[in-house]
């Protein structure tokens, strides 16, 4: 039974013994030079834990054995029923292991506790599941040809895929690319976050404990500018999966042109526009889910509804209604699990969240709530829900990614008004419409330039749909059976029978 109260987390993860250490080929290793770095826990700066901190020399390791594992075919060549066997079980080690996962999310960037316990790890359980059953119901095709010519079409594993993840959902992210990589029988390199490295670590050993070859699963904790910078290089990497900046997304792109072409799937940054018109059946409701849309996890979501645009004629009105429902979100301690709203990453990331709340006032726009770093303001990497009115969409606090809980309210006259300000922007990641007219969500969900359009919602969806953005949001495609192409590729074999 999980524990149920502020105190009984704080028991639980003091008993918790954590691992640090890369995993590769099978087993736990320190970095060859034998570096470590501390993880933080940004609820109040104290050391977790001590982190490898992997080179180039580690990612070199850890693709060789994802390149012997490919080649060797221990994990491509298993039977689909097999490798379906195989992925399931690491799911239900998943829900088994569903504490002790939660609790170092939550230790490691600051996440409520209801949340990664309720949320982020049975979300990730349910991703390797989905794709995990697919394995054995995806079928190849045979072309239409003349009688003496047999044409088949197979998809088949790209090879040893790299995926770099952020983090702000850790496990849930990593289960995106991992499972379907997986499940297409690829050799995966996971490089987490530097920031969010505990539960990716501990995952592998879940996958070999589920049966995973050794090889099949490695995870090479680090930095950047160097575990990542050389699996974007190598030679050897077939694909990279990535989710992040787009600054670092547009670096990845050049990597691979410079090295072997790799195939780069990106989902990076997003600006999303949340419109909401005055026929709107349920003006509450959209409030509470225009406050939840942004402030949810922090603000730290790339699909967070960053910028609400209000029909003029009912802006004083709906504004006041998301300033009551932001009031639901109450910056605590992140092992408490009445807590809503936890830590930022780090005191970093807390400062840049700041000075983009100091330019927004420096710039004309109105302070309409909160504003100011909460609760511990020494150690805490804590944010105050904070809402901007009076926003032109030529401001920085309207047209970067601030990845925090700071939302900027822009008002308009009319539809295409609406459509124009929402996609006057360098991103293209999600748009939500709020209306009463079957004619108009139908109409304008096609204008807007977005991956995923939600109607009188805001970001719901489950496995079954694809996630993913149009511009500088990105490519390609996590979640769905559409994940699955990103980790494929076509095969077309022509026989002549005669």
């Amino acid at each position: 039974m999980a524990p149920n109260s502020l105190n009984q987390w704080q028991e639980y993860v003091k008993s918790l013994t954590i691992e640090g250490r890369a995993f590769i080929n099978g087993e736990y290793v320190s970095a060859q030079s034998g570096k470590t770095f501390a993880c933080i826990n940004p609820a109040n700066s104290e050391e977790i834990a001590q982190v490898a901190e992997c080179d180039e020399a580690d990612a070199e390791l850890a693709v060789s054995a994802a390149k012997q594992c490919f080649d060797q075919g221990t994990w491509r060549n298993l039977a689909p029923k097999k490798r379906k066997q195989v992925l399931l079980r690491l799911a239900e080690l998943m829900l088994e292991h569903r504490t002790e996962l939660a609790a170092l999310e939550t230790l490691d960037m600051g996440k409520p506790i209801s949340e990664s316990y309720n949320v982020d790890v049975p979300s990730a359980a349910e991703t390797v599941k989905w794709h995990a059953e697919a394995i054995d119901k995806i079928y190849d095709e045979v072309a239409p040809t003349e009688a003496n010519v047999l044409a088949t079409i197979t998809r088949e594993p790209i090879g040893v895929v790299a995926a770099i993840t952020p983090w702000n959902f850790p496990l849930a992210i990593a289960s995106w690319k991992i499972a379907p990589a997986l499940a297409a029988g690829n050799s995966v390199v996971l490089k987490p976050s530097e920031k969010s490295s505990l539960t990716a670590i501990r995952l592998a050993q879940l996958a070999s404990e589920a049966g995973l070859p050794d090889g099949a699963l490695n995870v090479v904790p680090g930095y950047g500018h160097t575990v990542g910078k050389t699996l974007a290089l190598h030679m050897q990497v077939d694909c990279l999966a990535f989710t992040g900046s787009t600054r670092i997304a547009r670096q990845l792109m050049i990597y691979a042109g410079e090295s072997n072409m790799k195939r780069v799937w990106l989902e990076a940054g997003g600006k999303n526009p949340n419109i909401v018109f005055a026929d709107c059946a349920d003006l509450d409701k959209a409030a509470r889910s225009a406050a939840s849309g942004c402030f949810y996890n922090q603000g730290e979501v790339c699909v967070a509804a960053t910028r609400l645009l209000v029909e003029r004629s009912i802006h004083d009105e709906f504004v006041q209604k998301v300033r009551e429902a932001s009031q639901h979100f109450r910056p605590g301690d992140p092992l408490d699990p009445d807590t809503n709203m936890g830590a930022l990453v780090d005191k970093q990331h807390q400062g840049s969240v700041l000075e983009y709340i100091n330019k927004g006032q420096q710039g004309g726009a109105k302070l309409t709530l909160g504003g100011n770093a909460a609760l511990d303001t020494d150690k805490g990497a804590f944010v105050e829900p904070t809402i901007f009115t009076g926003v032109d969409n030529s401001m920085p606090i309207a047209r970067e990614e601030i990845f925090g809980p700071v939302m900027s309210v822009i008002p308009f006259d009319d539809e295409q008004h609406a459509i124009a300000i929402a996609n006057d922007s360098d991103y293209g990641l999600g748009a939500a419409l709020w209306t009463n007219s079957l004619s108009r969500a139908h109409k304008l969900s096609r204008e807007l330039r977005a991956g995923s359009v939600w109607i009188n919602n805001y970001n719901d969806g489950d496995m079954t749909v694809p996630f993913g953005g149009f511009k500088q949001s990105g490519n390609g495609r996590d979640k769905s059976l559409h994940a699955l192409e990103k980790y494929t590729e076509l095969k077309t074999t022509w026989i002549e029978l005669d």
